[in-house]
């Protein structure tokens, strides 16, 4: 069993009680350019906050789900903001730490054809806060409060500390909360460090939710189609396989009784086509699907409601340009998820599509 660190390292527990997520990794200031053009030619920028596990914890309190968010940010403004920011969305930030010697991380971005790979992105966080993440100064009683604990690769590429502090989270542990890990495949993040795609495979197999692009997974491990992944990773109880516009598929051994710690030998495969979307931006879909997704595992959904959530919660996201969108309301997107086969195969879904509803109810409460 591991403790919180020796005398001398940051104070342990924050002593807060049991939610039904935590979600552990880097969040920065997003810099949004104010109109569309490379970013040599953008003259001013709007202050937002990304960051794909804090984009998850917010995400699901605004779907009314108890979130803590654990992360690491500089002792400025910066951090203050993204603190601040994030807590606005319903999320407990008490055990973030705060470093008096590295900055928070920040990124620009390009407004136009973010749709497409010829967006710009300029990140600066090399040295960052998050960065410094261990085992050591991370409260890991908080990290192990929730239900559901949420990591994505991404952290795994920021240090040997981070790195170290995630094979600490995957680890075989009793009494340890379900781990949900999202690949997040950034092979620039990788660069200098050796083994990111190896690393990446063996901390999935360690958790017991695993979210993974068809395309990503090509890139890193040279795997194609949803099989070949079940294959090469059959440890975790649930395996998404995300196929963009196409669909996702779950891969699961008893997958609807997951959450209660049950598993079953034998392995399921069910496939949901995702809904029609007019895209506004591609940035933030996959944390709003993993979101998603885990909004309706917390809620004991089965498992074609649970890709349909994941679906309904990334079209939120795709029809906003930031990185957070406000999920669709609990019970609108039950009944788009209860819709019959042919009707859900010709849903689309625009911007705004999330704000129908409600005005539909106020609408009929309004005489």
């Amino acid at each position: 069993m591991t403790s919180n660190g020796p005398a001398g390292a940051e104070p342990p527990g924050t002593g807060a009680g049991t939610v039904d997520v935590v979600a552990l990794g880097e969040s920065m200031v997003t810099f949004l350019p104010t109109r569309a053009g490379r970013l040599a030619d953008v003259p001013s920028f709007l202050r937002g906050i990304g960051g794909a596990e804090s984009n998850v914890a917010c995400a699901l309190a605004r779907a009314g789900h108890s979130a803590r968010w654990v992360g690491r940010v500089g002792a400025d403004g910066f951090g203050d903001h993204l603190v601040a920011a994030i807590a606005a969305y319903g999320v407990d930030t008490s055990a973030v730490r705060r470093d008096p010697a590295r900055p928070t991380g920040v990124y620009f971005r390009t407004a136009g054809d973010r749709g497409t790979d010829a967006h710009e992105v300029a990140y600066y966080r090399a040295g960052s806060a998050a960065s410094a993440m261990t085992a050591r100064n991370t409260d890991l009683a908080a990290v192990r409060s929730g239900r559901v604990l949420h990591l994505s690769g991404i952290t795994a590429a920021l240090s040997d500390g981070c790195l170290a502090l995630m094979r600490e989270l995957t680890a075989p542990r009793r009494g340890r909360p379900l781990v949900s890990f999202d690949v997040n495949h950034r092979p620039g993040l990788w660069r200098g460090r050796p083994g990111g795609p190896r690393v990446l495979l063996d901390l999935a197999r360690g958790a017991d939710i695993v979210f993974v692009g068809d395309d990503e997974a090509r890139e890193a491990w040279g795997l194609r189609g949803a099989h070949a992944i079940r294959e090469a990773l059959p440890e975790p109880d649930v395996l998404v396989v995300k196929d963009g516009g196409a669909g996702a598929v779950m891969f699961a051994r008893n997958a609807d009784a997951v959450v209660a710690g049950d598993a079953d030998a034998a392995d399921v495969a069910v496939f949901v086509p995702a809904p029609h979307v007019d895209v506004v931006a591609a940035v933030g879909a996959g944390d709003a699907f993993a979101a998603g997704f885990l909004s309706a595992t917390l809620r004991g959904l089965p498992a074609r409601d649970r890709l349909r959530h994941g679906h309904l919660t990334a079209a939120a996201a795709l029809t906003v340009p930031d990185d957070l969108a406000a999920p669709p309301a609990r019970g609108h997107a039950d009944r788009l998820t209860a819709l019959d086969d042919r009707a859900w195969e010709t849903l689309r879904l625009g911007p705004g599509w999330t704000e129908a509803d409600a005005r539909a109810a106020e609408e009929v409460r309004t005489p």
